[in-house]
């Protein structure tokens, strides 16, 4: 999953986060070439896991400093957290796997729910997962407005993604992007951001994620 912007009411100590990670730097993880740069996915963060990012973007994008958190509570739920720097403020997500079975998944959510205001914006979308291809496609509800969202990624092996995504509607764009995966714990994943209005501006994005396990499941202690 990943998440463009996110929720409110529980804010979330992101100083507190950090300083979780860094008394686990040490702890292994495997880390995935989930997520693409504007649209949610419909794969959850691992239960357990906890990704901490640091997140640049284009001011025409969205708040162009942001620090995020995401943690798999279960297999089926996920949530996350932004803190927006400039200008202040939280934003929440979640999402629940209603299918999980690969190829094929399915999942439902909210994202970009702000204390500044937002209302949380609700999506539904399905997703084809090969070991290389992934196919994505679904619908988000946004400003009483029903948008679509497309993706699409191909994974050259377990450190090199390529990935192009779109979502439908004036404020939003399709991008182009790719993720790296530095090592089991870290990842980067830059793109650019072409709008869908008239101008078709183009716009830069960044984003670097530190990815640990904040408890082990019975599941994964068996591989």
């Amino acid at each position: 999953m990943k998440y463009r912007k996110l929720p409110n009411t529980l804010k979330i100590e992101i100083r507190t986060l950090l300083v979780i990670a860094s008394l686990l730097f040490t702890t292994s993880v495997h880390a995935t070439t989930k997520g693409l740069s504007q649209i949610v996915t419909p794969d959850l963060q691992p239960e357990g896991d906890l990704s901490l990012s640091f997140q640049w973007q284009d001011k025409r994008i969205a708040n162009p400093y942001e620090l995020q958190a995401e943690l798999g509570l279960t297999k089926w739920l996920e949530l996350a957290v932004f803190q927006g720097l400039k200008p202040s403020e939280q934003i929440f997500g979640g999402e629940i796997a209603l299918v999980q079975g690969e190829p094929w998944l399915l999942s439902a959510g909210f994202v970009n729910w702000s204390t500044t205001g937002t209302r949380p914006q609700p999506f539904l979308e399905a997703g084809y997962y090969t070991e290389h291809h992934k196919l994505i496609a679904g619908a988000a509800q946004a400003n009483h407005r029903t948008e679509a969202i497309l993706g699409y990624a191909y994974d050259f092996n377990k450190r090199w993604r390529a990935q192009v995504d779109f979502q439908s509607g004036a404020g939003n764009a399709v991008t182009f992007g790719f993720t790296w995966n530095i090592t089991k714990q870290l990842q980067i994943n830059p793109a650019i951001y072409i709008s869908n209005d008239r101008r078709h501006e183009v716009m830069g994005y960044f984003v670097c994620t530190y990815t640990f396990p904040l408890w082990t499941t019975h599941d994964a202690g068996k591989k």
